[in-house]
């Protein structure tokens, strides 16, 4: 029999948000998680408000805002705030009322930097690290590194001289898309840098491609089930894959990890590199450059076989950067700065870990 269209709208429901959410649903493990360390977070939360006038928006919905927007690849908070109208999920996720209004989306703007300020995306990320490690998906020994490039939200029509002066430059010819032409012109770090975002910096990826303004971003994975366990951002110098994976090397250690091996590709195969590594007792499991030198790994390392295998696992490092730019928006910036760059590469990897942790210990992440 054929079914006919109800035009009248039901006055009451006892449906709640929970019953619509499918049981096996990932996103509800996240949630539990992600509603732990939150809880955690409180007495940060609380220092950041004042204690006086207007209730705000919770900084708990804000944060589980942000992991929503990398989860599901949003392109940024105006059509977030559109979709939390009518999402069920969504609403679940962020305990709001069916009948609950959306916030509107200069609200993120407004407490963006409050979040930055007090570094909670870092503080969440490490505290989601901290129950991984409480539940034993974590290795406690073995760690890879890696690093890649973050193109940076400005145009390379912003790349100008640096001791050049505003009135200097001649009238565009198009105020929304300037004809700029470089035809014959070198442009360097030391003596050029972009008007929009000055932080960042000329950068390419190998012998042949074009340069790019770009930030350089690093990881620090460990090597039994392939999650985060630190992530920083840092100009794109030429050192500062090396500089910043010791960097991470001895805040994982600050931490209470006792790494013994840290994989790595031909890049960090360098004396000064190699040498810092063993004396922080660390033995460090990097490919060999031979492209014309000598490597630094030599017998001691190579004839061991864990080395081979730390190679092999080292690869799963580019599935969380393959991850973390395509769904986790971070192939560009969606901000200007190093700081506030690595602010979104930290809800980056801490959603990435929830994901890969409602699948490892789907038990202990319902409670």
């Amino acid at each position: 029999m054929r079914g006919r269209a109800e035009q009248q709208e039901t006055m009451f429901s006892l449906m709640t948000l929970a019953r619509r959410a499918p049981k096996d649903h990932p996103i509800r493990r996240i949630k539990a998680i992600s509603d732990r360390e939150l809880e955690r977070l409180s007495p940060v939360f609380d220092q950041m408000y004042d204690e006086r006038g207007r209730y705000s928006i919770p900084p708990e919905t804000l944060l589980k805002s942000f992991l929503l927007i990398v989860l599901y690849t949003v392109r940024s908070e105006r059509p977030f705030c559109e979709r939390l109208q009518y999402d069920l999920l969504f609403r679940f996720f962020l305990d709001m009322g069916i009948e609950e209004d959306a916030f509107d989306h200069s609200t993120f703007t407004k407490n963006r930097d409050r979040l930055i300020e007090h570094e909670v995306a870092r503080r969440f990320l490490e505290g989601v690290i901290a129950q991984a490690r409480r539940e034993g998906p974590i290795s406690k020994e073995h760690f890879t590194v890696d690093g890649t490039l973050i193109e940076a939200w400005a145009s390379m029509k912003s790349v100008r001289p640096r001791d050049e002066r505003p009135e200097d430059r001649p009238p565009p010819d198009d105020r929304g898309n300037p004809t700029v032409n470089f035809r014959g012109e070198r442009r360097r770090n030391e003596t050029h840098g972009s008007t929009t975002d000055p932080e960042t910096l000329l950068a390419r990826k190998g012998d042949g491609k074009e340069a790019k303004l770009c930030f350089s971003g690093h990881v620090m994975m460990e090597n039994r089930n392939g999650l985060y366990v630190d992530i920083s951002v840092a100009q794109a110098t030429g050192t500062a894959e090396r500089d910043e994976a010791l960097m991470l090397l001895g805040r994982l250690q600050d931490r209470g990890f006792r790494p013994r091996t840290l994989g790595g590709d031909k890049g960090y195969d360098v004396a000064a590199f190699v040498h810092t590594v063993r004396t922080a007792g660390v033995t460090p499991h990097v490919a060999q450059n031979t492209s014309g030198r000598r490597s630094n790994i030599d017998g001691r390392t190579t004839r061991h076989a864990d080395c081979a295998t730390s190679q092999k696992i080292r690869k799963r490092v580019e599935e969380i950067f393959g991850w973390g730019k395509t769904v986790g928006g971070l192939r560009r910036s969606r901000y200007r700065g190093v700081e506030r760059t690595e602010f979104w590469a930290c809800l980056v990897g801490a959603t990435y870990n929830l994901l890969r942790m409602s699948k490892l210990m789907p038990q202990a992440a319902t409670g």
